[in-house]
């Protein structure tokens, strides 16, 4: 029974709040001529927002308990109807805001009280500029087609769509090519690749494309259907909580769901460190301390400062991972030459310095509680062994000689701690020379290490008992990030080539799978994660303010669509019971809608996947002995 989870959100709600009135409310969604629209996204929130203390430079005080804004989202089933939990307002006397969406039509936004039933109307949209407005930025990014030179548009794709959507609003504004320049200019100093040969071409290319397309707005193609391929109702069981988070100055990168049953995110651009309850939306922050020789920026310099008011990123909080052994959290500064540890228990942070490396990236901690993590600019991979407290660097080779006399000078200059010496031995190409970036890591069952190579299109394999680092060349571009499954199989995505791909390490065979997205191919996947209780490949659609979760035994697709315009996730994580947990990171993040980061949990309810029935059906949905609440809690 669809309302059977709704039902138990309530009962939930009750016995954490005696006193509560918890009454299910439900909106029914017609067209004009009163038949029933299904698949419509219809967001609720309460009206008052808990204030959030802003003492500490705009942000939270340390260590003390702040209550999240907290909006929940569901979607009409083929009846027209999506039914919510109470609020748990007192005397039902609180008021919720709702907004409704779907493809061809016009938002609507009103607010009533929590407990009202309400009855809506939805009008079509018949414009073709408010049409073509109304679709996502792939939908746009679509029309892009840089004069049928594919190089040059999958070469733009991987340097100036990592941080944040093309095809947004704001990208879609007129510029003549010069002003154009100064903004490729000024992602080159956030770390844009883009090659000096195509500077002007795209310049002189998005000045003409975007001008044509404002004036021929019916050409903008129809996005990705939120129904699936069968045409059946593949969303009223689904069920989006999004976690207000941060400030517009934030960039909530990477997360992790620890074992305490709390999720822990790092605010990269801030050096804050989010411990978010999901059950009660209750969180603290912990700023990384710093000395006062730490400058902003680190050693890249205050790349932001001119732009971000606030910019506080002394070193960059990049990637989590949790220890077996004790469950301290491990952090990659991307900025600093070092690896932090940091006691959830305690709220301590340890530094642990590291001689040479540099830019530390994405993080994995193996089964005896040894810590790897990729550098990506040297080119390398680091453990640190916790057991006798020391680091042992691998260095991954260059495509060519040049390139390993480049990363030669690159590592030397990280050895004695001073990079200005090679800051013009990296200067970007169409091929990535001299800096193939390590991005991605992960650990089979059988204890080896993978690593996935941005730039140079290739995953290397190193064997932690001997140190051997073997390469293998991807049949695709982009390999980004990856993660193991169970049966030892590795799973990564192609950022510029809109694929997955399975890599079997017994056969060296790779499998790839293109995504579901439309229109076909417009899709830059940043990551994706394996849910080891489920099989289930989840995968970022940040293009298309999605999410993908793959089924590899049915080779079936589910598509979610995502509450805000200009959704940009990046890591994937999951919370034991069929639900994907991740972080709108949009950057800057007030480019998306609504202006500020969430924490987005999606929990997928038992509809079929698209194209066929699944083969595994996620575990329901209930509370974990942690204390983890379900929606109705979480909205109160």
């Amino acid at each position: 029974m669809k309302c059977s989870r709704v039902f138990s959100f309530l009962i939930a709600g009750i016995m954490a709040n005696p006193g509560m009135q918890a009454i299910a409310a439900e909106v029914t969604v017609t067209d004009h001529a009163g038949g029933a629209l299904s698949t419509v996204m219809v967001r609720r929130e309460r009206v008052d927002v808990a204030p959030v203390d802003q003492s500490d430079s705009g942000y939270p005080a340390a260590g003390t308990e702040n209550q999240a804004h907290i909006q929940v989202t569901r979607f009409t089933g083929a009846d027209g109807v999506a039914a919510f939990p109470d609020a748990n307002c007192p005397e039902d006397a609180c008021m919720v805001r709702y907004r409704l969406r779907t493809p061809g039509f016009a938002d609507l936004e009103l607010e009533a009280s929590a407990s009202a039933d309400m009855q809506l109307v939805m009008t079509p949209l018949s414009d073709p500029g408010e049409i073509a407005l109304s679709r996502p930025a792939n939908a746009w990014m679509a029309r892009l087609d840089f004069g049928g030179d594919e190089g040059l548009r999958k070469h733009f794709l991987l340097n100036c769509a990592f941080c944040h959507q093309q095809g947004t609003e704001i990208m879609r504004a007129g510029r003549t090519p010069e002003e154009w320049l100064v903004i490729i200019d000024r992602m080159g100093t956030y770390g844009s690749r883009l090659a000096g040969d195509a500077r002007d071409q795209v310049a002189a290319y998005l000045s003409r494309a975007y001008a044509e397309i404002s004036a021929t707005p019916e050409r903008v193609p129809e996005a990705t259907p939120w129904v699936n391929e069968r045409g059946g109702d593949d969303l009223s069981a689904v069920t989006i909580t999004e976690w207000v988070i941060g400030n517009e100055f934030s960039q909530m990168h990477d997360m992790l769901w620890h074992s305490n049953g709390k999720v822990y995110i790092g605010d990269n651009l801030q050096d804050r460190i989010y411990a978010v309850d999901p059950g009660t939306g209750i969180y603290k922050v912990y700023p990384i301390p710093h000395g006062p020789d730490d400058e902003i920026g680190g050693l890249m310099g205050n790349r932001f400062g001119e732009y971000f008011a606030i910019h506080e990123a002394r070193f960059g909080s990049h990637s989590l991972a949790e220890s077996p052994v004790d469950g301290h959290i491990f952090i990659t500064p991307s900025l600093r030459q070092m690896l932090i540890e940091f006691a959830p228990e305690t709220g301590e942070f340890t530094f642990h310095q590291m001689d040479g490396g540099f830019y530390p990236h994405t993080i994995r901690i193996d089964a005896r509680d040894r810590v790897w993590f990729t550098l990506a600019v040297s080119s390398q991979v680091a453990m640190w062994d916790r057991r006798n407290k020391e680091f042992t660097l691998y260095n991954l080779p260059g495509r060519d000689w040049g390139e390993s006399l480049k990363l030669t000078a690159v590592r030397f200059a990280a050895w004695i701690g001073d990079l200005s010496l090679v800051s013009g031995s990296v200067d970007p190409d169409r091929d990535g020379s001299g800096l193939p970036m390590p991005y991605g890591i992960d650990i089979t069952p059988d204890g080896t290490v993978w690593v996935a190579r941005l730039y140079a299109n290739d995953i290397a394999r190193i064997d932690p008992e001997n140190g051997e680092v073997t390469m293998i060349k991807t049949p695709f571009l982009g390999p980004r990030r990856l993660r193991a499954d169970n049966a030892g199989n590795l799973w990564m995505v192609g950022f510029q080539d809109s694929l997955i791909a399975k890599y079997d390490p017994s056969t060296e065979k790779f499998t790839t799978y293109d995504l579901p997205v439309v229109p076909a191919g417009s899709e830059v996947p940043y990551a994706l994660n394996v849910d080891k209780s489920t099989g289930y490949v989840w995968v970022n659609g940040n293009m298309s303010d999605s999410m993908f979760r793959f089924d590899p035994k049915s080779e079936s697709w589910r598509f979610f669509p995502l509450p805000r315009r200009g959704s940009f996730t990046r890591d994937v994580e999951f919370d034991g019971h069929g639900a994907a947990i991740t972080t709108n990171s949009h950057t800057p993040i007030w480019q998306a809608e609504g202006g500020l980061p969430t924490m987005i949990r999606i929990e997928p309810g038992e509809a079929p996947a698209m194209g066929e029935e699944a083969t595994g059906e996620a575990p329901a949905m209930g509370e974990k002995a942690t204390g983890e609440a379900t929606a109705a809690k979480a909205e109160e």
